[in-house]
C-alpha cells in the first residue's frame, strides 16, 4: 500500500499532501472528474457520497454530500478556477458545517509511467483554520479515500483486460 505524505508547516496556513496511485494519469484524472467514479472513492469509508453538482470547467461549481446510515450529512462545495486538465486544477473548498472558512486547493497529477503522483496544496485563511480542518480528521479521510481510489483503479484496470 502506498504511503500518504502529509505536511503541515507549523507557522504557515498550508497543508501539502502527496500520494502515488498505481494507475495511469488519464485514469486517475477520470476518477477525479467523473462524478459517478468520484462518489465511489472520495472520503472516509464510513460515508457514502451523493454528488449534486460537478461542473469540471473554469468557473464550474461543485457540491457533494457525505452521509451515513444514521442520516447524518456533511456537505461541501466550491468552484473550479482555470481549465481543469490531466495536469491538475485549482478549486475552492468549503465545508458547509463551517461556512466562510474557504481553502484554495491546487491539485497536480504527475505521470510517472503507469503510476500517478497526486499532490495537493491547500491554502487556508489562517493557521488556526488549517489546524481546525486537520483536527477534524482530515488525514484519516484523505488516507481512506486514497485507499479506496487504489481499489477503484485496480478494478477499472482489471475490467479493461
Amino acid at each position: 500500500m502506498a504511503s500518504l505524505n502529509l505536511s503541515v508547516p507549523e507557522t504557515l496556513p498550508f497543508v501539502d499532501i502527496e500520494r502515488d496511485v498505481k494507475a495511469p494519469v488519464e485514469l486517475v484524472f477520470r476518477c477525479f472528474t467523473d462524478p459517478e467514479l468520484l462518489a465511489q472513492w472520495l472520503g472516509p469509508r464510513r460515508y457514502r457520497m451523493r454528488v449534486e453538482t460537478y461542473e469540471v470547467r473554469d468557473g464550474g461549481r461543485w457540491r457533494y454530500v457525505h452521509f451515513d446510515d444514521a442520516g447524518n450529512e456533511f456537505a461541501f462545495h466550491g468552484v473550479f478556477h482555470g481549465p481543469p486538465s490531466a495536469g491538475g486544477w485549482v478549486q475552492t473548498f468549503e465545508f458547509e458545517g463551517a461556512p466562510g472558512h474557504v481553502s484554495m486547493d491546487r491539485l497536480t497529477l504527475e505521470d510517472l509511467g503507469g503510476t500517478t503522483r497526486i499532490r495537493t496544496h491547500s491554502t487556508f485563511p489562517s493557521v488556526e483554520e488549517r489546524d481546525a480542518m486537520v483536527g477534524a480528521g482530515m488525514e484519516m479521510g484523505v488516507r481512506e479515500g486514497y485507499e479506496r481510489l487504489d481499489e477503484l483503479t485496480t478494478r477499472l484496470l482489471a475490467d479493461k483486460r
